[in-house]
């Protein structure tokens, strides 16, 4: 039985279920959701690590500097969510282990928040010289000072989608039609306004995964920081933003779950109230663009051009691309929450 016709029995059975169950099932589920079974990275979509190897360099700088701004704790803990193929970490660690020295090395312990065992053994081939840690969530990681960094993992959080049909608030779900084939369609009950909701909104996404994110990061002893690269818009709240890719195309999200990538646009208005709400500290959100520049994209950018002119107009290319407003450089923001009492961190 495939995990569509799984999904189809369970609304047979129980009535239909909300986007954000069938986001999770489609995504996470362990047996049959994408990320366990088919992660299409480089095929069905393609991360800014893969694009160019300036955007992990960058990252990792970034790292050795937060490291330094909380007093070079040792050790510490070196986090990614959602590392993919580990492409991003590795670029990081290049870099930083030379920018850092022997004392940044001797005090980072890679640990990689990834429950897929497909992308884990990737990772772990990819990084195995720095002796990397597996958890299955960002709760299992040990205590202690930590800096943190994700992208692309926030826009494939499941979301909550609520629409107003006849001037009242209605969840979206999926059911089935007349053939018995998925479909959307909105609950029955009545609700009240959903958070972020505007006057003219018709449309509202609440992404309910951001609670127990800003939970998570607020609970650890010791200094953190945690940088999230996503896209979504800086202060408004998303609408109807669902889509799913399948080898670069948009497919119909329903079409065939567990098979092809879901991501939404993410709210970084409302993880920066939820973050300043509990206590954290929030930096941003800043465009990828001004970010990287922050950072000395233009300065490495010369760098890689000069040590491989045969490759110039390919390398150039390749970055601008990640710094571009028509491009990345816009669409994509960074975002950095932190426990009180760091300094202001770099690129923001």
């Amino acid at each position: 039985m495939t995990l569509k016709d799984r999904i189809i029995r369970l609304i047979e059975t129980g009535g239909p279920i909300p986007v954000s169950t069938f986001m999770q099932l489609a995504l996470h589920d362990p047996q049959e959701g994408y990320y366990a079974t088919r992660p299409g990275l480089g095929t069905d979509f393609i991360t800014a690590p893969d694009v160019s190897q300036v955007f992990g360099e960058l990252i990792g700088l970034w790292v050795v500097h937060e490291w330094r701004a909380m007093g070079t704790p040792n050790p510490f803990h070196l986090v990614e969510i959602g590392p993919g193929r580990g492409t991003l970490m590795a670029d990081a660690l290049r870099l930083a282990y030379v920018a850092g020295g022997r004392e940044f090395a001797d005090a980072a312990q890679l640990t990689l928040a990834e429950p897929s065992p497909e992308l884990r053994s990737q990772q772990g081939e990819k990084l195995k010289d720095y002796d990397p840690v597996f958890v299955d969530t960002l709760a299992k990681v040990s205590a202690g000072p930590m800096i943190l960094v994700a992208n692309e993992y926030l826009d494939c959080l499941p979301v909550r989608q609520f629409r107003k049909a006849d001037g009242q608030w209605r969840e979206c779900v999926v059911g089935l039609d007349d053939q018995g084939e998925l479909t959307f369609g909105l609950a029955a009950d009545e609700q009240r306004a959903p958070e972020g909701a505007a006057e003219t909104s018709e449309a509202v996404e609440v992404q309910i995964g951001f609670d127990l994110l800003v939970a998570d990061l607020v609970s650890r002893a010791g200094p953190m920081r945690a940088l999230f690269v996503d896209y979504g818009p800086a202060d408004a709240t998303p609408g109807d933003s669902l889509r799913a890719f399948s080898n670069g195309e948009q497919v119909s999200p329903l079409a065939r779950p567990g098979e092809t990538d879901l991501t939404v646009d993410v709210d970084f208005g409302r993880l920066k109230r939820l973050a300043t709400k509990i206590g954290l500290d929030v930096a941003g959100p800043t465009p990828q663009g001004m970010f990287l520049m922050g950072l000395g994209a233009q300065a490495r950018l010369n760098q890689l051009v000069e040590a491989n002119p045969d490759h110039a107009e390919a390398i150039f290319n390749n970055a601008q691309r990640l710094i571009d407003p028509k491009d990345m450089g816009s669409r994509f923001k960074a975002i950095c929450l932190s426990t009180t009492g760091l300094p202001k961190p770099v690129g923001f």
